[in-house]
């Protein structure tokens, strides 16, 4: 299977996109309560994790929208084809946080459909932090390439 954009415009798995500032601004919002959801001590580490990555996942889309693209509703591997074109809208610079989100989607997918304990709470704190930098680092990027849009 081939990893790029032009093979999945090709394919139908990824499809050209007309973003919407509204869009946008709630695909944040998401990203904020799902970031301040995976902050409730009393849910589980794994649930947790699972919820700080869905804030990842949110911030990865919010890129993806921002650039004119989004995947299609029909194709599998959604998760995984968002946070693979990100070093293609951010750059080459958002190679090891590309490598660590796909971590980071693996584990949830683990925890949410074959076993519990999978995260540790320095799992969970780490991923936290990630995600809280990768939220600036967004906002940043929107403001540089996507002014209209925040």
């Amino acid at each position: 299977m081939s990893l790029s954009l032009s093979a999945w415009l090709a394919d139908g798995s990824v499809k050209s996109h007309a973003p919407q500032r509204k869009e946008i601004l709630h695909l944040l919002a998401i990203a904020d309560r799902d970031l301040s959801d995976a902050n409730v001590a009393a849910v589980s580490v794994d649930r947790r994790f699972a919820t700080a990555y869905s804030a990842a996942l949110q911030l990865v889309t919010v890129v993806m929208r921002a650039s004119g693209y989004r995947t299609a509703s029909s194709a599998g591997g959604h998760h995984w084809k968002s946070i693979a074109l990100l070093t293609e809208f951010m750059g080459p610079e958002q190679s090891d946080r590309k490598r660590y989100l796909d971590s980071c989607r693996r584990a949830r997918n683990e925890a949410d459909y074959d076993r519990v304990g999978v995260a540790s709470k320095a799992d969970l704190l780490e991923l936290l932090q990630d995600t809280l930098e990768f939220r600036r680092e967004v906002l940043d990027w929107l403001d540089a390439q996507h002014p209209e849009l925040r």
